[in-house]
């Protein structure tokens, strides 16, 4: 029987933890193209080889799921790697973040500053020189600066 199209992240994050590495996203094809990309990480960083390994892996996982898909592709999130959970700000203290907000705090909607501190409810930037909390559950979108 296939596997849900909703329990696909589920199926790929425990693949990939088992390999050691860690699912930052999954993206399905626009309309009825059926790619799916998968983005991946670990604390040493994403190599080529990484990504080869993480395809041939979860090519075998779809198939024994039953996951249909046309096309696979296997990525690093980038410099500017997106942040989604707690852990992401936690691990990425003192790096500088670009977040927005749903609904705006103290007038404004987008923040860019270096992460000071991260727990479950909360992120706290340094914005300006200025803390700035910011809840978690308000956050929209939030992706690390690159600093070259």
């Amino acid at each position: 029987m296939p596997t849900s199209p909703s329990s696909v992240p589920i199926v790929v994050e425990q693949a990939l933890g088992a390999l050691g590495y860690e699912l930052v996203d999954l993206e399905f094809g626009p309309g009825r193209s059926r790619l799916l990309r998968v983005y991946i990480d670990q604390p040493a960083g994403i190599r080529i080889e990484d990504c080869e390994r993480v395809s041939r892996h979860l090519t075998q996982v779809f198939a024994v799921e039953g996951i249909d898909y046309d096309r696979l592709e296997v990525s690093s999130p980038g410099l500017d790697r997106p942040l989604r959970r707690a852990s992401d700000f936690a691990r990425f203290r003192g790096e500088v973040a670009r977040v927005s907000v749903r609904v705006a705090v103290g007038g404004r909607r987008n923040f860019t500053g270096a992460i000071r501190a991260a727990d479950d409810v909360s992120v706290e930037l340094d914005v300006e020189g200025q803390p700035v909390r910011l809840e978690l559950a308000n956050v929209d979108r939030a992706r690390l600066v690159p600093q070259l």
